[in-house]
């Protein structure tokens, strides 16, 4: 018997309609004539699916008690009695009652698809095993019942049901989902628009992960070999060097910059086992790697491009990355190489990207003076060639009975030659000539061993050899001379690049300037130096130094490249000349003065930059003046980025004046005048007052003192939290105790109060927290229309607790949302008497003080709610929301 088909709906969350999309698929099923039952539908109360169960026919369902109270359950025998081609069976994740025939419905339903009957089912996102730990972290809710991952995996047809996370907190405040009295709760907890987005997130990575094996098994099947880029994915070509973790950081940055990006870093080895690659370098990138997201591979192969390109295709990448070769140049004689060889054959579906990379603490800049650029060995290499080969090379020759014949012998002593002026320059060059010349006269021309010669023409033969030795090394020493200079002036080129790069990018970082200043020349340490006048001893405005890296093995520690130095007082701080940097490693001096350093640049009449590690030559400073003058460009620019944020500062302080000078001469004297007439009409002799009279009088000074004290404290509070002096007083405390007496200030019914006496303590000042809430909750009285009362409902999850205080009013749009907490604002047409506009501001900076948040928000159906987080008491339990039972089931 055939095992039937599963198609799954895949919920992004509850409610977003994977049980109406089910029905749906069953009733287009039974119009086209398919024999369907519904094995397990629960409606939840809700209208729509109910309507949805009309027309569709129902296998009874199993009653079972347990605990004295009575459950229904799916009925597996009478379903497969019954022997439908389809089924449709709901809540995929379900654990059944104790005493059911399977612990879990998905086992209910495996039973039906081996009876082969096919079954419709529904699942959500948060119900996958695997993501039950990832649930948890994001909505604080631990999920009881779950479905392993294989069973979903393997349903013939998923389909994902979504809804963005505005439509469905719409669809809940609506009652559509749950019971009116549930509401408020699932919103401010379950249904907050970050987990609804985060759930939707998962819901779609999981799905194209899924859909992502259907493409791979269709290639696989059909034999298709070209990529299709239906997804980046970026194969990271990895040789065990230490350019391996630039590369990897390098794919991850790209792979970032596409959202479902894929990293796959591949290490090819041959089947022989022999490798250069460091076994200890693997290991540290292949945790790299992973811990960026991405997965290492370790592959066989003979033919290292082609086993790379072919791993390529098998996983369909899009792009790959590896690293400028590491070869030397007269290695390339063997062949392009690895980049070029796949580049060449990668064809127009794979990006190949070449990265360079530059060994630990070498300096990415200019080119070192020759002798010191070909090394101590490779100098010796050519002295023995030039010196040591033709000696070999004579030893060799005139053990040889008949040898090869002067003009032979002058070809090879020529080769050594050439090859002396390829290793170490001209000079061991020259003296390859000049040896090889003798050594020819002494044992190959005759007279033999003696420096005569007999026959003129072996004179010119070896007069020859010698000029052409000496042309060849000249070219040869020439040619090397002018690729320095070429990559000197590359080097050049793409340094002055960059500093005009920054330039127009207008980059402030002094710091990191001199960071590069010393990467690039390979020195210890670089100081900005400056001094006020001629007089006036020298600061350091900045500096950048390498710090002692573990010692090597001659007991020296090694030097390797670190950040920038912290500065401790900003640009331009000094301690009695001593630079302004938090940390200088021993033997990287900070020079103090120009004069103590080794090499010195100085920039107009009081700045000067200061290199300490080595003398550059000649040739270096002119590349160190343009280092400088960027220098001095960027101090100034800092400085005048200081001056531009004091300005703001002046002018935010101005504006405050100003508004305050504003409020003072209208609002303050708006209940001002109201006092002084109540009073003055008291006072009147001229009339006689009844006790009603003086009643109302009496009220309305009451009344405009209460007003003024609160306009008062409002100004008071903006002008302690504008210079810092709010100290809160935190100790634990329940907000049953705070929250309802900060609604003493409005009016009797227009406020809905909901603080569980269950939420945990929360660490707060309760004399700013009742000031937050009063301000928030009077705030939203004013803007909510008659007859709707404000709601203030407080919760908790994990380890805070938030505040919410909900109006019905007009609401505010999101480009206005931060702009209402802000010092003098007020939203729409508002009257002037309405208050200053400080509320807000003064409680979301109380919230600030005791390391709490104030947020606004729309109110789902209209108006806007006020969300103030707390955080709860130390040790304190995370609180489990007490969500609707839907949720989890």
């Amino acid at each position: 018997m055939a095992r039937g088909k599963l198609r799954i709906y895949l919920g992004a969350a509850p409610g977003v309609g994977k049980t109406y999309a089910m029905l749906s698929e069953g009733h287009r099923r039974v119009e086209r004539g398919t024999d369907l039952v519904v094995g397990f539908v629960e409606d939840h109360g809700r209208p729509r699916t109910e309507v949805m169960l009309h027309g569709l026919e129902a296998v009874p369902r199993r009653e079972l008690t347990y605990r004295d109270a009575t459950f229904t359950e799916m009925d597996v025998d009478a379903v497969l009695a019954r022997r439908p081609a389809v089924a449709l069976v709901d809540e995929l994740a379900h654990t059944n009652v104790p005493g059911s025939r399977n612990a879990k419905r998905w086992q209910d339903v495996e039973e039906l698809l081996r009876a082969g009957i096919d079954v419709i089912s529904a699942v959500n996102i948060q119900h996958l095993e695997s993501l039950g730990d990832v649930v948890e972290s994001i909505t604080g809710v631990r999920q009881r019942e779950t479905v392993p991952d294989e069973v979903v995996r393997r349903a013939d047809q998923i389909e994902l049901v979504d809804m963005s996370p505005q439509a469905l907190r719409r669809r809940m405040a609506h009652g559509n989902i749950y019971a009116p009295d549930k509401v408020n709760a699932a919103l401010s907890n379950y249904f907050r628009p970050g987990n609804l987005t985060a759930l939707r997130e998962l819901a779609l990575l999981w799905t194209a992960d899924r859909v992502d094996e259907y493409l791979q098994q269709y290639r696989s099947e059909h034999r298709i070999r070209s990529t299709w880029q239906a997804r980046e994915r970026i194969v990271v070509g990895l040789t065990g060097g230490p350019e391996g973790r630039t590369l990897i950081r390098r794919a991850s940055r790209m792979a970032a910059k596409g959202s479902g990006s894929e990293v796959l870093a591949v290490y090819i080895a041959r089947s022989d086992g022999l490798t250069s690659a460091s076994p200890k370098e693997l290991a540290v990138q292949r945790t790299l790697v992973e811990d960026l997201g991405g997965t290492f591979h370790h592959v066989i192969g003979e033919d290292i491009p082609s086993a790379l390109l072919e791993f390529a295709r098998g996983v369909n990448a899009t792009q790959i990355v590896l690293g400028s070769s590491r070869r030397k140049t007269w290695q390339y004689v063997f062949g392009p190489g690895v980049g070029a060889t796949v580049a060449r054959e990668s064809g127009p579906d794979l990006d190949v990207h070449i990265v360079t990379h530059s060994e630990v603490a070498k300096g990415r800049g200019l080119p070192l003076a020759r002798g010191a650029r070909l090394g101590r060995s490779r100098i010796l290499a050519g002295w023995l060639t030039g010196v040591g080969g033709p000696a070999l090379l004579t030893l060799l020759l005139t053990a040889l009975h008949d040898g090869p014949g002067l003009a032979n012998d002058v070809l090879l002593f020529l080769f050594l030659t050439v090859l002396a002026a390829l290793l170490g320059g001209l000079l061991p060059a020259l003296a390859s000539a000049a040896v090889g010349s003798m050594l020819l006269n002494f044992y190959f021309t005759p007279p033999k061993h003696t420096l005569t010669v007999q026959d003129p023409k072996n004179l010119v033969a070896i007069v020859i050899f010698f000029a052409v030795a000496v042309a060849v090394a000249s070219v040869v020493d020439l040619a090397a001379r002018r690729t320095h200079q070429a990559a000197r002036l590359r080097a050049e080129s793409e340094i002055l690049s960059y500093l005009a790069g920054s330039v127009l990018r207008g980059e402030t970082s002094l710091e990191a300037l001199l960071e590069r200043v010393r990467e690039t020349f390979g020195m210890e340490s670089v100081a900005l130096l400056e001094r006020e006048s001629d007089t006036a001893p020298w600061t350091c405005a900045g500096s950048a130094a390498a710090t002692p890296a573990a010692p090597t093995a001659d007991g020296e520690p090694a030097t390797t490249r670190e950040g920038p130095a912290a500065s401790s007082e900003g640009p331009g701080a000094s301690q009695e000349g001593a630079p302004a940097v938090s940390a200088a490693a021993p033997g990287a001096r900070v020079p103090l003065r120009p004069e103590d350093a080794d090499v010195d640049m100085p920039v107009g009449d009081h700045l000067a930059l200061a290199l300490n590690g080595r003398v550059l030559p000649a040739e270096d400073r002119r590349v160190l003046a343009a280092f400088a003058a960027q220098a001095a460009v960027v101090l100034d620019r800092q400085r005048l980025m200081g001056e531009a944020e004091q300005a703001r500062e002046l002018a935010e302080g101005n504006r405050i004046r100003t508004a305050l000078l504003a409020a003072v001469s209208h609002d303050l004297r708006t209940p001002l005048a109201g006092i002084k007439a109540a009073v003055t009409s008291l006072r009147s002799d001229d009339v006689a007052w009844s006790d009603e009279d003086e009643a109302e009088l009496l009220a309305g000074i009451e009344d405009g003192a209460d007003r003024l004290d609160h306009l008062v404290g409002n100004l008071l509070d903006m002008s302690r939290l504008q210079t810092g002096t709010v100290t809160p007083l935190i100790r634990e405390i329940d907000l049953d105790e705070v929250v309802p007496m900060a609604l003493g200030g409005v009016p009797e019914g227009s406020v809905t109060l909901d603080v569980p006496e269950e939420l945990p303590m929360v660490a707060v000042d309760p004399g700013l927290l009742e000031r937050s809430v009063a301000n928030i909750v009077e705030n939203a009285v004013k803007y909510s229309p008659p007859g709707q009362p404000v709601l203030v409902a407080a919760s908790a999850l994990g380890n805070r607790v938030e505040v919410r205080v909900a109006d019905r009013g007009p609401g505010v749009p999101d480009s206005a949302k931060d702009r209402i907490f802000e010092p003098f604002q007020r939203y729409g047409d508002v009257p002037r008497g309405a208050g200053v506009g400080l509320g807000l501001a003064v409680a979301r900076g109380f919230a600030e003080a005791m390391g709490g948040t104030l947020t606004a928000e729309d109110t789902p159906g209209g108006g806007m709610t006020m969300v103030l987080t707390l955080s709860t008491a130390a040790g304190r339990p995370p609180a489990v929301p007490d969500l609707p039972a839907q949720v989890t089931s």
